[in-house]
């Protein structure tokens, strides 16, 4: 039997109708969890009766932070449509492959995208687009939502069904649009709600970008199951969070970032005053979390919680519970309740405790493929099992820590990047013979792009021209830093660029330098 989908917003707002859901805190917003339900029920009528958005077609979303975006969400599921969020990073043309191989039928866009959003809506043929504001004022959206009937009954659904898809960049180049179902989501606020003890009387300050499955999942969807309620940041301001946390009147609980956001926090000179004494659950992902940066918030009495997962796993997998931050530093945790983990050595076999293998995941937490993507989605599984193409090692007592990454893939600032996306790009440079792109460390990114090129015979190009080209054609945090030349890639036998023996040359060159 199937798992019917229940309304969360709905059932809080008969339960406990005038507890605060959402606070926007660039326009200074608050709506109720009455209100809240008022808005997405509007919003629901808007879209399917305005629009004629049908379920199962996609609703495309280019904004910043703002408490819009939980009613767009949440109004897609009313009506079984498809909530779309699109990376505000990306250039035209990277959206533009993404909406043409998403094909929503409306793309809601705020005013700081206005531009992009009309010429995409051109160049893929959109049939609607929908401008909003994100302070609330005057637009499309809000007089969509003052001028509709309300739609108050969820269509049919079950957990099998699809809820979003979230893109994100492809080992080939091209980004995949990772299928997340509606019992994804559930299990996902279960299994962060237990071990983060979220509830009604949470309160969840989100500064991560909302298309981000962090944004949305860690720990925004389960506080919103649990009836707590979430303030929205904009964007980022480390001063500014320092504050908002310190804030007897916000009263925030919880918090979720990457290393790269606790580390700006930590150097705030309020940091050392800042009333950290509320925060009972603080989460760190995303990137490798440094030791250091964990004693530091440890030293303030805030253990970091550091945890494993990926948005095609929705995306906890691993959690590690606040006793055990100290004594397992550098740990991603144990299994979440609801997941199944393994590793596994190139040969297929299971590796034991102490031995390093492929992370392997299954359970109900886990996409069932991406869109469009059948080859992807068979190369990715084996009998149910996701390949995470992260390496990770597990102790005697269970605790899972990731070691280094199967894939080529780097994190700089908590976003993934994959470098064959960016040597696809360097490679629409004539001179370039040959290009291999990998993160070198960094301490204020995590990790940045490193080119190493190979010129053809008379090639005059410069690292100058080489970041200036991909500047022009890349998300800035995918833009490689820096470019060195050498005469030819290190191979092994079968041809296959040694980018690890390139990685370890570069970090021993530039450990010399200093």
């Amino acid at each position: 039997m199937s798992v019917p989908v229940y309304d969360w917003i709905a059932h809080h707002a008969r339960r406990t109708p005038a507890k605060l859901a959402t606070i926007d805190l660039h326009s200074g917003r608050r709506f109720t969890y009455a209100e809240m339900e008022s808005r997405v029920a509007r919003l629901a009528g808007f879209l399917r009766r305005g629009l004629g958005i049908d379920r199962g077609d996609r609703v495309g979303v280019l904004a910043a932070n703002n408490t819009d975006m939980f009613e767009i969400q949440f109004a897609c599921t009313r009506i079984g449509a498809v909530f779309l969020p699109l990376n505000w990073r990306l250039t035209v043309p990277e959206l533009e492959f993404i909406i043409g191989d998403a094909g929503p039928k409306v793309l809601i866009c705020d005013e700081e995208f206005a531009a992009a959003g009309t010429e995409l809506k051109s160049l893929c043929g959109i049939p609607h687009l929908v401008d909003l504001r994100g302070d609330g004022g005057d637009s499309a959206y809000e007089r969509g939502i003052d001028g509709a009937d309300p739609i108050s009954e969820i269509v049919p659904l079950t957990h099998d069904d699809l809820s979003t898809i979230m893109y994100t960049s492809g080992t080939t180049g091209l980004p995949k649009g990772a299928m997340i179902t509606h019992g994804m989501t559930f299990f996902n606020a279960v299994n962060l709600g237990i071990p983060m003890m979220i509830g009604p009387r949470t309160v969840q300050l989100t500064v991560l970008p909302l298309f981000h499955t962090g944004g949305l999942n860690c720990y925004s969807n389960p506080v919103f199951h649990g009836g707590g309620t979430v303030l929205v940041m904009r964007a980022f301001d480390p001063k500014e969070a320092l504050s908002l946390i310190g804030d007897p009147e916000l009263g925030i609980t919880h918090f979720f970032g990457v290393p790269a956001n606790y580390q700006f926090m930590a150097q705030q000179p309020e940091f050392d005053d800042t009333d950290l004494s509320r925060l009972q659950a603080a989460g760190i992902g995303g990137a490798p979390s440094p030791a250091a940066l964990l004693e530091t918030w440890a030293a303030r009495g805030i253990a970091l919680q550091q945890g494993y997962g990926m948005t095609e796993t929705s995306p906890t997998v691993t959690v590690l519970d606040g006793e055990f931050a100290v004594e397992k530093v550098g740990s991603a945790g144990k299994p979440a309740l609801h997941a199944e983990v393994k590793l596994v050595r190139e040969d297929g076999s299971e590796a034991p405790a102490g031995e390093v293998g492929e992370l392997w995941v299954r359970g109900p937490n886990i996409t069932p493929g991406y869109w469009n993507r059948p080859d992807a989605t068979a190369e990715s599984f084996t009998d149910g099992w996701l390949h995470t193409g992260d390496a990770a090692t597990v102790d005697e007592d269970g605790f899972y820590y990731i070691v280094d990454r199967w894939k080529d893939m780097y994190i700089s600032g908590g976003e993934n990047v994959y470098p064959a996306e960016v040597e696809n790009v360097i490679y629409q440079l004539p001179d370039v013979a040959e290009a291999a792109v990998l993160g070198l460390p960094d301490e204020k990114w995590g990790e940045v792009g490193c080119v190493v090129a190979v010129l053809k015979a008379g090639g005059e190009l410069t690292e100058r021209e080489i970041i200036a080209h991909c500047g022009e054609r890349l998300a800035r945090f995918k833009q490689p830093r820096s470019v060195v030349f050498v005469e030819a890639l290190p191979r092994n036998a079968t041809g296959k660029v040694l980018k690890r023996e390139l990685k370890d040359w570069l970090i021993k060159e530039a450990d010399a330098a200093e």
